[in-house]
Parts: C-alpha cells; structure tokens; sequence
C-alpha cells in the first residue's frame, strides 16, 4: 500500500502545471477515470489530500495503479479530449463521481420544422442524437453558437405546412426580439429553414471549420455582388464560427484518420509518443519508453514504434504524420512531414507531450537518486566549459566594501552540487587600501590556495569560479596558474544592470568567451544559486565588521571588560563620557567592585599618561 501510493506521489510532484487530461488505471491496466484540468498539477494532487473526504474519491483512489496524461494547450482543449477519451473507454469511476448523471445529448428533431434542444433522455423515433457530452461548458458553449448563428424556433407546436398555409399561428415575441425568423407565420421558408438545420448538423458533428468556410464563401460572394449590407450580417455570423472553432484546437480541419508520432531520447532511452486522430479530434494518446540496447538512431527507434503501436491499437489510418523522414514503407499508407496547417499543429502537440514525459521521468529518477542529479549537473557543466572531469568540488569567491571601508571577502564551497557550509571561509582584506576588487581578489585567492597546498594538497578544488566578469577572473588566472603554478579551471558569473546573473563565461584557447545557457535551465539555476549564496556569505560578514567598529569604543580597550559589562554600563550611564566621571560607588553599583576597580584603574592610568 505504502509502495504504490509513494509511487503515485512521485507521479504527481512531477506533472507539469498546464491543462490536460489526465487517466487512472488499475492493477489490470483498465482506464478507471479520466479527468481534465486547467491545472495538471494542482488538480491530480488533489486526490491525494489527506483531509479528502468523499467517500466516492476514496474509493476510486484505493482502485488506482498509475496515473497517465496527456497535455493540451488550452481549457477547450482539455474539455474536448476528455469527451472524447470518456466516450471511447467509458471509465466505471467517472459515472460513479459524477452521481450517477447522465450525460446531456443535442436532439434534432424529425420534424418538418425541426428544433434543436438539449436533453438527457434518448427517445428512439424522436429525432438524430449527437453525444452526449461529458461537460455542460463544451455542450452550451456550441448550443451558443448556433443560437447566435441561426434563429431557430424554440416552440413546442405540432407544425405542418398546412396548418402554417391555414394560418393557424402567429409570430411569437422570439421573432420580435429576432430570436426566430417565424417560420410559423411563413416569414421563413421550409427550404432555407432546413438549410440551417443541415448546417447546425455539421457543428453538432465537429465540422465546425467547415461552416466557416462555407460562410467566408458567401460573404465574399455577397460582397462582390455589392450586396454590402448582407455581406456584414455573414461576416458577423462568420467570426462567431472562427472564434469558437479557435477555441478547440484538438479538432483538425479534415475528415479521415491520421496517426501522429513523435520521439524523444537520451543515452538510456526513447520515448515515442502516438495520437490517434478519428474524423478530426483525438480519442487516443499514449506515451511509451524503449529502452535502447545498441547505438539505435532516432529513426529506426521512431520506425519500430510505429509498427508496434499501430498493431497494439489495431489502427486502420492510411496516414501517418511525422517529425522526419524515415526508412520504412507501409502498403497503401502515406506518411507525411507537415510544415504548416492542422497537421503541424498535431505533430506540435505530440512533441510537446513527448517532450514532457521525457522531463517527468528525469525529475523522477532525480528523486528516487538525488545523487544522480548532482551527477547529471556536474557532467552538463563540464560539457559547458570543456573540463576534462566532472567538477564536483567547486569554489566561488566574492568581496564586500563600501568605497573601500571595511573591505572583507568571503569563499562558499559546493561538493557534489551541494553547499558544504563548514568549508566555507570569511577573509578580513589585509594588504589592500580603498576600493580596489581586483587587487582585494588576487590577495583572497593567495591566502586560500597557499593555506590549502601547505595543509590539504589533495582537497583543491575541480573549478573556480569568481564573482564577477573578465577583471576578476584574470586575476584569479594570474595567482593560481602564473603564481602558484595549479592546474584548476576557473569560470566567472557575470550580472546586468540589475544585478542579476546573466551570463557564464570561461577560458577557452587563452581568450575569455561566454557560455550560453538557458535561464530556465537547472545548471543556470544551479550557477545562480553559487552567486546568491557567495554573496550573501560576504555581504554578511561585512555588515557585521562594520557594525562592530560602529559600535567600538574605550570600554573595549579595558582588560577584563567584555560586551555584556560593557552593555551595562552604557545602558546606565548613557554614554563613555559620563562612565569616565562616575565615582566607584557609582561604577560598582553597576558592575561590582572588581570591573569597578578595572576601569578606575585603566583611566586614571590614560589620565597620568596624558
């Protein structure tokens, strides 16, 4: 029990914080719930809150084995393909947390006058039923549309072209508030009535891209008839279609069946992700690890996952997209590299998943080895700067003065990736007058590496690395390699204007070049973490020294006189002054005979000096 849950848990730290889909399976791999999110993340975790208390989401999660999603680029998204995937696997838990409803369907009467209306009840013989729909949000969002882009008649009257060419009704106040064209009253023809139908059959069925082609054709059409005044009216109608069919991007402008692959590797592994895509919008998505064994490419990788998944799922497409152009020939099926349109957009979305399961099963092996992590970041480090080991003992300088003042600095070691705080050393600048970094650095690195060659040779560090831009690490240049003649690599963070790090640099060929790495990157996180903690080492201590000599005064020069008798005598008297001119009585009131002996001593003897 305990094993499976911290194995979810895992699962869950690591989802990504975007909206998707995600799918519960159990102990016989049986999908058992499938959910949406706007928020994979927030929303999965949830599930697992101790203070849950519906007995039905104990229940379902009591069932769960492993956690699979999938993500998508907006809200719609999400709320389509979780439809989709719903109808198709019909999860047991999804009834049982939703109460038992039933999902609504759109019913289009078969009527000479159809209606169209929303319904949880399927009647045979009443009409044709597109559905259900899992989510009231996607449901009203197209009952919307296709209130707003066809006035259709919302009565319930038993209407026939001879009761209407009787006269038997009149216009309503839905014709009145241009709600409904009154077919009722002939204002309407059954013939463009029934065109409306169709069309509104073409949005129940997810053809929504090809009604706004349609209505882009008669708009241009009315316009260059010169018919301006229609035209506007199309046009509204057509932008309603574009905005809602924007809003789905899961649903694909084309009919026919396509499979979508895409592929991930490293040195251990490719992951090979599939979209299945039926009459336009997504019913099935998978991830899958191969492991490789040999120096397999990408595309015989990419090639074999095909033939294999296309058999596992039993999938009848005569296309298949792909990212690159591969070796294999299939009877009668086309594959194809798409540059633009749907299909890019498909192949773009497969990427995306691909590429976020490749990054969940990194950050999950990091934590189930947090070792490998510091491995991983070390060897990404040392690929960067061109080290010939890993640099798993690094050391960062950085100085801290005010226009030379109190000038100190400070040195922070990292084993492993990690801060190894008793390592770390505080430096009170000696040799150096006013504010002088370079000279402040070249005398901080000599202290450290000569202390560290006569007591611990074997402990110097794998990488140096400065605080600071070219000057600083020239100067380290100067002292560990002209001078003490070490063979340790030096590196330097460089900041912006406003003092954030923004660049890596190094030696390479004798001459200083920058590193580029990503700022969202972890070893730019890393790096930035080496800076933050150097200089707050030293920024520490310098406030610290300078609020020491702030607050010196005679009283420290007395023998035998520590802070807290110092404290006591300041709080009584007020001042230095006033504790000169105190008697002993006063003094030893305070303090006790014996201080009181010591400061009357070590001023009468400054008193006989002067």
């Amino acid at each position: 029990m305990s094993q499976r849950l911290d194995y979810l848990k895992n699962i869950v730290l690591n989802l990504p914080e975007t909206p998707g889909c995600y799918q519960y399976f159990d102990k016989e791999g049986t999908i058992i719930y499938v959910g949406k999110a706007k928020n994979l993340k927030r929303r999965v975790s949830s599930y697992f809150n101790k203070n849950q208390t519906t007995r039905k989401t104990q229940i379902l999660v009591s069932k769960i084995e492993d956690i699979q999603y999938v993500v998508v680029p907006t809200d719609e998204d999400a709320l389509l393909l979780e439809n989709n995937l719903i109808k198709k696997y019909k999860p047991h838990y999804n009834i049982l947390l939703k109460d038992d409803k039933s999902y609504p369907s759109v019913c289009v009467t078969k009527e000479p006058f159809p209606r169209v209306f929303k319904t949880h009840k399927i009647l045979p013989g009443l009409g044709t039923y597109y559905g259900p729909f899992s989510h009231q949000a996607t449901l009203n969002n197209m009952l919307d549309l296709i209130k707003r882009l066809y006035p259709l008649r919302r009565c319930r009257h038993t209407m026939t072209e001879e009761m209407i060419a009787a006269g038997k009704f009149r216009p309503c106040l839905e014709y009145h508030m241009n709600n409904c064209k009154a077919p009722c009253a002939s204002r309407q023809t059954r013939e463009e009535y029934l065109k409306d139908i169709a069309e509104v059959k073409d949005i129940l069925s997810g053809n929504t891209r090809i009604i706004c082609e349609h209505l882009k054709n008669q708009m241009m059409q009315l316009a260059a008839e010169m018919k301006f005044e229609e035209a506007e009216v199309i046009k509204r109608k057509y932008m309603l279609a574009l905005e809602f069919c924007e809003k789905s991007e899961v649903i694909a402008d084309h009919h026919q069946n396509l499979d979508v692959f895409s592929i991930a590797d490293d040195d251990k592994a490719a992951f090979i992700n599939y979209l299945h895509v039926s009459n336009g919008c997504i019913n099935q998505a998978f991830t899958f690890e191969y492991a490789k064994r040999t120096d397999e490419t990408p595309e015989d990788m990419l090639a074999l996952g095909i033939i294999e998944m296309r058999e596992r799922f039993h999938s009848q497409s005569r296309e298949i997209v792909i990212p690159f152009p591969i070796d294999i020939e299939l009877n009668g099926i086309t594959l194809t590299i798409p540059q633009r349109g749907d299909k890019r957009h498909l192949l773009e979305l497969s990427q995306a998943n691909v590429r976020q399961y490749k990054f969940d099963k990194a950050k999950q092996a990091e934590r189930l080895n947090p070792e490998q992590r510091a491995t991983n970041l070390m060897r990404e480090l040392q690929k960067k700067l061109n080290l010939t080991s890993l640099p798993m003992h690094i050391e960062c300088f950085d100085n801290s003065n005010i226009q030379g003042a109190d000038a100190v600095a400070a040195c922070v070691v990292f084993r492993q990736a990690k801060p190894s705080k008793k390592d770390y050393r505080h430096y009170i600048i000696k040799t150096v007058e006013g504010p002088d970094d370079y000279a402040s650095m070249e005398e901080v690195v000599r202290r450290r590496y000569l202390r560290l060659m006569d007591e611990n040779p074997d402990d110097l560090p794998s990488l140096v690395i400065a605080d600071g831009g070219k000057g600083q690490m020239e100067v380290m240049r100067q002292v560990i390699e002209d001078e003490l003649h070490l063979n340790i690599p030096i590196a330097g963070l460089a900041k912006d204007g406003r003092h954030r790090t923004s660049e890596l640099l190094t030696y390479q060929n004798g001459r200083i070049i920058t590193v580029g790495i990503e700022m969202t990157s972890p070893l730019f996180q890393f790096l930035t973490r080496i800076q933050d903690e150097v200089h707050r080492f030293a920024i520490t201590f310098h406030r610290a020294k300078r609020s020491k000599r702030q607050n010196a005064s005679e009283l420290d020069n007395i023998k035998g006189i520590g802070e807290a008798t110092k404290t006591a005598l300041l709080k009584h008297f007020k001042s230095v002054k006033r504790v000169k001119e105190a008697s002993f009585d006063e003094l030893a009131a305070v303090v006790g005979v014996a201080k009181a002996k010591l400061i009357q001593k070590e001023y009468e003897s400054s008193n006989t000096t002067s």
